[in-house]
């Protein structure tokens, strides 16, 4: 009889759990469209997020909400550079010659002093007036010291990870300046161009590109950021 009693009290319980509606769980990512959705300032979002019950949703939104507003943040950045950039392209010869702003910078190489090379770099574009497409090119000059010149003779694209062996492409040799030699070295300005394709800058938009000029003797690194390809081809159009 005691063990029958126990069955039923056991079945009733079974029943009563089996009627019991379990209230949906939202992700972290569900809570955070949430509170993005109500229009708030940063600040009022992160107290809406406080509110949360589970500690550890509270700090996965509150990391998901920091990482939108970086993201704004630097959206907006971005924007105002590529402005800047956009600002700065010189356009001539009835609107089919395009001049993007130089950038320049010096790199430490050695232990001396004297060990520091000089990197120029921009865009440049022309326009077909019958076909109307565009040819880009990046130019670089170099100006180093050293006991003979360099033989720069290709580029590499780099991925993302700073591997650059991606889509080797020729390089076109310009003017070259020869100038302070001495019994040991010469100071060398090497000048020399990069043919680009229009639809390669416009893929290379969201995050710029990487190209890594060789020689047998040395490498040189240039980076376009994406704020300068969408200035540029704001105008480069």
């Amino acid at each position: 009889m005691k063990k029958l009693l126990q069955i039923i009290l056991l079945s009733f319980g079974l029943i009563g759990c089996s009627s019991i509606e379990l209230e949906p769980v939202s992700s972290s990512a569900d809570e955070t469209q949430r509170i993005l959705s109500l229009g708030l300032t940063h600040e009022e979002n992160l107290i809406e997020a406080s509110k949360l019950k589970s500690f550890h949703t509270i700090s996965v939104v509150t990391g998901q909400l920091n990482k939108v507003r970086d993201e704004k943040i630097q959206a907006e950045v971005e924007l105002a550079e590529s402005k800047k950039f956009a600002d700065m392209v010189i356009v001539s010869d009835n609107n089919s010659n395009f001049i993007g702003p130089k950038i320049s910078e010096s790199i430490k190489k050695g232990i001396l002093i004297g060990d520091i090379e000089l990197i120029d770099y921009h865009l440049s574009g022309i326009k077909d007036q019958n076909g109307g497409f565009l040819k880009h090119q990046l130019n670089l000059s170099i100006t180093y010291t050293s006991d003979s010149r360099r033989n720069y003779f290709s580029a590499n694209l780099c991925d993302a990870w700073n591997s650059c062996d991606l889509d080797q492409s020729d390089i076109i040799l310009g003017s070259e300046i020869v100038s302070g030699c001495t019994a040991t070295s010469c100071k060398y300005k090497q000048i020399m161009t990069l043919d680009l394709h229009d639809d390669f800058l416009k893929n290379n938009m969201e995050n710029g590109f990487t190209m890594r000029f060789n020689s047998k003797k040395a490498t040189n690194k240039v980076t376009i950021s994406s704020a300068y390809i969408k200035g540029y081809l704001k105008i480069a159009k």
